[in-house]
């Protein structure tokens, strides 16, 4: 990039261009080819990640997850390929790690999430290993069909951290698709299977628990809550939790295992934790509705960095960028901001090779299913697998990140 480019004050800046900022990026310059629009964002691969569950089911190659950045960037938008260090909203700047500020009339903050993987001992060590694996990785993902292609009998432990964190589904769906080949191998009367999760619930809509525990027990799942993973010891097979119990007291628990699938612990991006555009968690301090920010009128905030109380999702952010679109349009405009966004998420729950239970839902756990006429959201189908593994992943390279917003308009004000 050039001083030039460095010097000038962009119409809108993006920090972040994961699913979020490009597909933010494209559904602006498709309102306004006039735009000066730029995007900081380091990485020169960009990933769908959501393939990633079914990648670790055998059901999906992970190299079709991945594409270069370059290729996926919309046309006449600036690429900042740089790190985000922190933001100056009172000076409309963000500042990065090489050159000088770079200077925005519009900021829209889609950073994504950082994934803690040191904040377990032993875990990094062991990661690709011993048995340890993870669907949280493109580097790891295939592991897991590694192992469970593997293994005859012993334990399997699947662990859930804290919330927030990505997809809070796909715990569960990485124990569901290593359960249903293991039937189908006649291996799973001779595996112990264990989800330890450290919330309190098997997932955070009730309406969808009824229809995944006829799964946890066509499988034999143990189901542990309170128990979150605490450390690894990978060449032992040992993990250690902390379990709490009713009164809230925590005890150390050490499980031995065969195959352990962890989920790290997740939080805000170093670059927004301890910047002023953050609220106390450290996540970018938006209305839930407007996803305009709280405190800086120019700012809006959407993807897994927000502090909007949504499942953190793709398809969250696929319906967060078209509010985001309109409303930022709007004020450049001086106008009322037209949409409202209703917490829309969705998470296809992988139960089986070839059904899935399609969870769609918005704020309150209130259901917002896309084809209720086509689809009964409350029972496992084949159907809203083809639309899991076919059409989602086609949509995302064709439609979200080429600013086509086919139903991921949300209702209007």
């Amino acid at each position: 990039m050039s001083q030039k480019q460095q010097n000038m004050i962009f119409d809108v800046l993006i920090a972040g261009g994961g699913s979020a900022g490009i597909g933010l990026a494209a559904s602006l310059k498709g309102r306004d080819k006039a735009l000066k629009i730029a995007i900081i964002e380091p990485s020169e691969e960009h990933y769908y990640q959501p393939s990633w569950t079914l990648v670790g089911g055998g059901a999906f190659n992970v190299k079709d997850s991945r594409r270069n950045t370059k290729d996926v960037m919309p046309a006449g938008i600036t690429w900042i390929k740089d790190q985000i260090v922190n933001f100056n909203p009172e000076q409309n700047e963000v500042i990065i790690s090489h050159g000088e500020p770079i200077k925005y009339k519009y900021l829209a903050v889609a950073t994504g999430l950082k994934l803690n993987w040191d904040a377990i001992p032993g875990l990094i060590d062991t990661m690709g290993k011993n048995g340890v694996t993870s669907n949280y990785s493109y580097a790891y993902s295939p592991y897991t069909w590694e192992l469970v292609k593997k293994m005859k009998s012993g334990k399997a432990i699947f662990t859930q951290p804290p919330l927030p964190i990505k997809c809070p589904g796909a715990p569960q769906k990485a124990l569901y698709l290593s359960c249903h080949e293991w039937e189908k191998r006649g291996k799973l009367k001779d595996i112990e299977v264990e989800l330890n999760n450290a919330g309190g619930a098997l997932f955070g809509v009730a309406d969808f628990v009824p229809p995944l525990m006829e799964y946890v027990k066509k499988y034999n799942a143990t189901l542990n809550f309170s128990c979150n993973l605490i450390s690894v010891n990978g060449p032992e097979q040992k993990a250690t939790f902390a379990v709490k119990d009713a009164e809230g007291n925590i005890t150390q628990v050490e499980k031995s295992f065969d195959m352990l699938h962890v989920v790290p612990p997740q939080g805000p991006q170093e670059c927004v934790k301890g910047s002023p555009i953050a609220d106390a968690a450290g996540w970018v301090e938006v209305d839930q509705h407007t996803l305009q920010h709280t405190r800086y009128p120019n700012i809006f905030g959407l993807g897994d960095c927000c502090s909007s109380p949504n499942s953190k999702t793709a398809a969250a952010a696929r319906k967060q960028v078209v509010v985001v679109a309109e409303n930022l349009m709007a004020c450049r405009s001086n106008q009322p901001m037209p949409l409202k966004y209703d917490g829309y998420g969705s998470c296809p729950l992988t139960v089986e090779n070839g059904k899935i239970v399609l969870a769609e839902f918005g704020y309150g756990g209130k259901l917002l299913p896309t084809f209720p006429w086509l689809i009964n959201p409350l029972k496992a189908t084949k159907l809203a697998w083809l639309l899991k593994k076919h059409v989602l992943p086609w949509l995302y390279w064709n439609a979200m990140l080429k600013g086509r917003e086919w139903l991921a308009r949300p209702f209007e004000n």
